[in-house]
């Protein structure tokens, strides 16, 4: 890979990283948290929303990071043509 291609991909990364733990920020800390009270008007299965967010929502996002985060780097990897086989 030459030097520019791998700036260009570590910046790609980076931007990658930077908005899967911002989306996780916003999730686990601002509506398990900050956000919880008016959430709480909100049911779920039951549940006030704020309180499942800082239970379970989080964590389900989480994994949903995790299998967004492979998916897109995979095809970041093919594009730069670094992909494992």
């Amino acid at each position: 890979m030459v030097e520019k291609s791998r700036e260009e991909y570590w910046r790609r990364n980076i931007k990658l990283v930077t908005l899967c733990m911002i989306i996780w920020f916003v999730v686990s800390f601002g509506f398990g948290i900050i956000l919880v009270h008016p959430l709480n008007a909100i049911h779920l299965g039951g549940y006030k929303l704020g309180f499942w967010f800082a239970q379970q929502g989080s964590m389900y996002i989480f994994v949903a990071l995790i299998f967004f985060y492979s998916n897109r780097m995979g095809k970041l990897d093919k594009e730069f043509g670094v992909e494992e086989e």
